[in-house]
């Protein structure tokens, strides 16, 4: 399952990510990537109910449980600057909830399409977008 939401900027990430999980599908055994903003006992036993992991960064007081998680939040990052800059994200001309929401999906599903395609062709680079940049 993957899962993702549009919210305004005014909102807590973790109220966020409640209203998101509560309303998907879980089945048992997802793991759920968060930054170190998803820390507290109260989200961990929400998401422990669900029956999924919760992954994320230690903090340092806290005893070692995943370690450093950069890797992770390289890709993620990476995955960002490809839908802003390759994809356009941040000049979606949405005017509308609606119309961000369409336009977010749009390039979702482009971006997820090239992989797709850069695997079934058996390209070198699978998440290369350049062959499809014009």
């Amino acid at each position: 399952m993957v899962a993702w939401a549009l919210a305004d900027p005014k909102l807590g990430d973790r109220e966020v990510a409640e209203a998101m999980l509560a309303g998907s599908p879980i089945r048992r055994g997802p793991l759920i990537v968060a930054d170190k903003g998803y820390a507290g006992r109260e989200f961990e036993d929400f998401v422990r109910e669900l029956g999924a992991t919760l992954l994320r960064p230690d903090r340092r007081n806290q005893r070692r449980r995943y370690g450093k998680l950069g890797w992770i939040r390289q890709r993620i990052e990476s995955i960002n600057d490809t839908l802003k800059g390759q994809l356009g994200l941040e000049e979606h001309g949405g005017r509308t909830h609606l119309g961000v929401f369409v336009r977010v999906a749009q390039r979702l599903l482009a971006l997820t399409a090239g992989v797709w395609h850069n695997w079934r062709i058996d390209a070198p680079d699978k998440r290369s977008l350049v062959a499809y940049d014009h």
